[in-house]
């Protein structure tokens, strides 16, 4: 038996939540208190701080890139914890074009965004992460099969990076595929998603037509996470192969794995 999960109040902290619960495909699932996932932690409250302090977390994975961390500052410090800096791209990266995402006026976010322009830029994303990330997903796996749970990840919002590297720890230890999209689509949640700032003085800085160009950017979309599993398909043929050949995963640590953040034995053990 599983149980369940009170998410608690953060004010600092956004789209935190535990992992705990997930099913396995062989019966069994993630471990309550094991693993998290969170937007940043720069802007942690004292009370925040004193919350995630309870979780007896052994490892923070901070997978921003150091642009993120001079925008937002680095993550508050939790006594007896290890912080681990891993970058991963930004998957709408480019300093100019984020220039104008904050500040460009409407002609001009038409013009990067428009016509299936944003959503096809996140989903290009995805699929480099995957190809181009290996060692750093490779890294984040060999950690965690270490004695560095229980851990937190998370990225700027929380949403994309954070988002790719919990599905791949989640695909790494058999979390159903139908779970894993779940968990990944409930960073829409009005009070988990990443607050949109744009600095521009034009008066449809903020209409309705910039914020649904800029939407495709900031929503966590099932179709970005599935263009990722279909790029692990195509390039090395099956998740196994992926984890094995990839990332340098080899059986015996993601039975360490396994044994980390799962409950139980499998089904018919």
């Amino acid at each position: 038996m599983t149980r369940e999960t009170t998410e608690p109040e953060l004010t600092g902290v956004r789209n935190f939540r535990d992992l705990g619960g997930l099913p396995t495909a062989d019966g069994r699932a993630v471990r309550a208190g094991r693993l998290f996932r969170s937007g940043h932690l720069a802007h942690a409250t004292t009370e925040d701080a004193a919350f995630l302090t309870t979780l007896s977390l052994h490892t923070v994975f901070d997978l921003r890139n150091d642009a993120d961390r001079r925008l937002e500052g680095p993550d508050v410090a939790l006594p007896g914890v290890t912080n681990v800096n891993i970058p991963l791209s930004d998957p709408a990266d480019g300093k100019d074009f984020w220039k104008l995402v904050r500040s460009g006026e409407l002609a001009q976010l038409r013009g990067i965004l428009g016509e299936g322009q944003a959503a096809g830029r996140m989903t290009h994303s995805y699929q480099r992460m995957i190809v181009e990330r290996t060692a750093e997903h490779s890294r984040i796996l060999h950690t965690m099969a270490g004695e560095s749970v229980p851990a937190l990840m998370h990225c700027a919002a929380g949403k994309d990076r954070a988002g790719l590297a919990i599905a791949i720890s989640l695909l790494a230890v058999g979390v159903e595929r139908e779970a894993i999209e779940a968990d990944y689509l409930k960073s829409n949640a009005p009070h988990r998603r990443y607050k949109i700032e744009r600095s521009s003085t034009a008066p449809d800085g903020m209409s309705p037509e910039v914020m649904e160009l800029l939407a495709p950017l900031f929503d966590a979309r099932v179709e970005y996470l599935r263009a990722a599993f279909a790029t692990i398909e195509s390039t090395w043929g099956s998740v196994d192969a992926y984890l094995l050949t990839g990332l340098g995963l080899a059986q015996e640590t993601r039975e360490r794995l396994r044994g980390r953040l799962l409950t139980g034995a499998a089904a018919g053990a």
